[in-house]
């Protein structure tokens, strides 16, 4: 019964998939994720407790999220005359653009150079969309030629472009993505997830007022917050308009709203700790750089793509050594044995090297 009811009710693409896959790190170090591994200071942390505390529960959010919007404004650069709208997360930012672009009387696309974020492919596909991914050179560029040939045969309702990528952690040459948003024109829309850009130190939001059809994607994740679940995205007042319209009422529950709030008072802490990050960043590479059959991509994000011998048997070592890292090899025909791993405090980045290093001696 059960069996027939599935296959009668649910799509069979739906069907076919897996779910997406979060494994328990309990009792792991947990470098899979690229989180940020440092929590608020205490004395930082039992203020908040109290901010939530008075958090009014029993009552919906405020539907603008006027006060968090502000200052999100403010705080992160946001040009004068832009407004943001805000989602549970950068993936139901993904889902609200795709949702307001796809159509029902004709084909949509949906396109991203590969390898990229999964929830691209992946949200297109639960709209009805097609996704078309383009491949990236060897060295992981975009191929600015193949892109463009692509858009002018596609003609994609949005361009999904990661500054800095991932999985691999590189910034798209700046001059490849005008050419692309400027190809787009007023038949598509160029989203630059910025989510790694408190690291980069590099932003598309300055170039808003300049393309109209450019919007810039945001996440509190990779800064700190990643518990909260919050993203947002900027773009000019028609855009935002219609993004509006198809993002659930009240998506941005209160604790986040208060604790997202009382985070960009205190921005300056989160920038350090990113700085402190980044400062990691480069010993870590070093390190891995000096194994033998080590290849370190170059990194402008909280996380470092490595080249390793043997991608299968590193990850089950460091499983071994409770140290979760996460396996990219099969995601792609150019990510062949790659492992991708989060910079993480300096014990934890020690860990990580003492045992790959292991791993390798072992093979």
């Amino acid at each position: 019964m059960t069996s027939k009811l599935i296959e009668n009710t649910i799509r069979p693409d739906v069907r076919a998939l897996s779910s997406y896959h979060v494994p328990d790190a309990s009792g792991y170090i947990k470098l899979d994720a690229m989180e940020n591994p440092y929590q608020l200071p205490e004395r930082l942390r039992n203020e908040l407790a109290m901010r939530l505390a008075d958090a009014v529960l029993n009552r919906y959010p405020v539907p603008t999220y006027a006060t968090l919007k502000q200052k999100i404004r403010a705080t992160l650069g946001v040009p004068e005359g832009f407004d943001v709208i805000l989602g549970n997360g950068s993936d139901e930012i993904i889902s609200i653009v795709i949702s307001a672009v796809a159509r029902t009387d004709r084909r949509t696309v949906i396109m991203a150079p590969v390898p990229a974020f999964v929830m691209f492919a992946r949200s297109a596909q639960m709209a009805g969309c097609d996704f078309v991914g383009v491949p990236l050179t060897a060295d992981f560029s975009l191929d600015r030629e193949a892109m463009l040939a692509a858009i002018a045969e596609h003609q994609p309702a949005v361009v999904f472009l990661a500054y800095p990528n991932n999985p691999t952690g590189n910034l798209f040459d700046e001059a490849d993505i005008e050419a692309i948003v400027e190809a787009l024109g007023d038949t598509g829309i160029a989203v630059v997830d910025e989510a790694y850009g408190p690291f980069a130190k590099a932003s598309f939001m300055d170039r808003l007022p300049r393309y109209p059809n450019l919007v810039v994607m945001r996440t509190l994740s990779k800064l700190g917050l990643a518990g909260i679940r919050l993203g947002y995205l900027a773009a000019g007042a028609e855009l935002l308009e219609q993004f509006d319209k198809v993002r659930p009422p009240y998506n941005v529950n209160v604790l986040t709203q208060v604790a997202a709030e009382f985070a960009l008072d205190h921005i300056d802490v989160l920038n350090a700790q990113a700085d402190a990050i980044n400062a990691e960043r480069s010993g870590l590479a070093a390190a891995l750089s000096a194994l033998p059959g080590v290849t370190v991509f170059p990194s402008r994000a909280n996380f470092l793509l490595v080249r390793v011998p043997d991608a299968d048997s590193a990850c089950s070592q460091l499983l071994a050594d409770k140290i979760m890292i996460k396996n990219m090899s099969k995601m792609h025909g150019l990510l062949a044995n790659c492992i991708r791993v989060t910079v993480s405090t300096p014990e934890e980045n020690t860990a990580f090297v003492d045992a790959l290093r292991a791993s390798l001696e072992t093979r």
